[in-house]
């Protein structure tokens, strides 16, 4: 953990989140200014600022999850695909210097777009509650 990191904060409960998914590796929550509904980061609990710097292990854990959930938030919000993004450094758009995971549910009919939204309080935390039914539904 980094005690000036955001994500480490958001893992420690010192900053709150819109939580859909933790284990003993990964923490994953909804993106304050989402792309579309139920899009969510997964972060490892392992500090490293990107990728490559953190563990193999960190990363495959990572990816273990991803794979688990994601079907499980598209069941959850009727969502017919979902996309996956990585910003690697600052060139490639990374804000946050704590490895995550983008994970944006795509919907039929509805276009695709990479445009944030600034969605309410109360939205995220209904869209969190509809997702943790299906990933921790005994939370």
């Amino acid at each position: 953990m980094s005690t000036d990191c955001l994500f480490c904060k958001i893992i420690a409960g010192d900053i709150p989140s819109h939580k859909i998914y933790e284990d003993e590796h990964v923490y994953a929550f909804l993106d304050i200014g989402p792309v579309s509904k139920g899009h969510a980061l997964f972060i490892p609990k392992e500090h490293a600022i990107d990728l490559c710097e953190g563990s193999r292990e960190a990363a495959c854990a990572l990816m273990g999850v991803v794979h688990d959930v994601a079907p499980k938030m598209m069941e959850a919000l009727g969502a017919s695909g979902f996309n996956l993004g990585v910003n690697h450094g600052v060139d490639a758009g990374q804000e946050v210097f704590h490895t995550h995971l983008h994970v944006m549910p795509r919907y039929a009919g509805q276009a695709r777009t990479f445009e944030k939204r600034q969605p309410s309080q109360e939205e995220l935390a209904g869209v969190a509650a509809q997702i943790r039914e299906k990933t921790m539904p005994d939370a």
